[in-house]
């Protein structure tokens, strides 16, 4: 999947991935590469913009496996700011669509 895509909707990801439950960055990693291939350092530095910026708050939790693992919550703001990004999303991709289906009408692009 192409790089700028991933880049694109990856802050929308992971904040719906958190709307209904707190969440750990491998956690996260995890959920979404289940879908589309990421790095998981790509994930720490978004949840420390997001966190830093108000839509995350943060809590440790020990574990059984290791170190204690930090989870992330998504604040009153955060949830207003995922349910305007999903909003957008959706507008987004319906317009995306239209366009393929008129660049794709009547055989003109060889796209099936």
């Amino acid at each position: 999947m192409n790089v700028q895509f991933k880049k694109g909707v990856l802050e929308l990801c992971v904040l719906v991935l958190a709307t209904n439950t707190d969440r750990y960055g491998y956690e996260l990693v995890s959920a979404i590469s289940e879908k589309f291939e990421i790095a998981e350092g790509t994930i720490y530095p978004l949840l420390r913009r997001l966190t830093k910026e108000g839509y995350f708050s943060t809590y440790l939790v020990e574990s059984r496996e290791g170190p204690p693992r930090k989870y992330y919550r998504l604040t009153e703001q955060g949830k207003s700011y995922s349910e305007e990004l999903v909003q957008e999303w959706k507008e987004f991709e319906q317009s995306v669509n239209r366009i393929i289906e008129e660049g794709t009408k009547d055989g003109q692009s060889g796209i099936s």
